[in-house]
């Protein structure tokens, strides 16, 4: 019995680990926040895999639009619209409706 403690107490120690790796790799959630014709932040930093949600807290549609990349189309006031981020680098977008409104993803590894 005292040799298996060892390697038992070893696998609870590599599980724990794992979890904790795991835990590290999870997506994220970011939000940005569509108020007063603009995107707040105007610049989000983010890791590949994580997730940008859109709210629009303004009382008229708003898009997020990044030409080739993505594309929210029409967000209704009180609105959300999610992405999920896949390659690494800066992708700048914009309101289609509203031109003035510009902000950028940067996404790192």
């Amino acid at each position: 019995m005292m040799a298996r403690a060892p390697a038992i107490l070893s696998c609870v120690l590599i599980a724990g680990l794992l979890t904790r790796a795991d835990a590290a790799n999870q997506a994220v959630t970011h939000v940005i926040v569509i108020e007063g014709v603009k995107f707040t932040p105007e610049v989000l930093t983010l890791k590949r895999g994580d997730w940008v949600q859109w709210i629009n807290k303004d009382p008229f549609p708003h898009t997020a639009t990044a030409k080739g990349v993505f594309d929210s189309h029409s967000i209704a006031s009180g609105g959300t619209w999610k992405y999920r981020v896949r390659s690494v680098g800066d992708i700048d977008y914009v309101c289609t409706f509203h031109p003035n409104m510009v902000a950028k993803l940067h996404i790192e590894q």
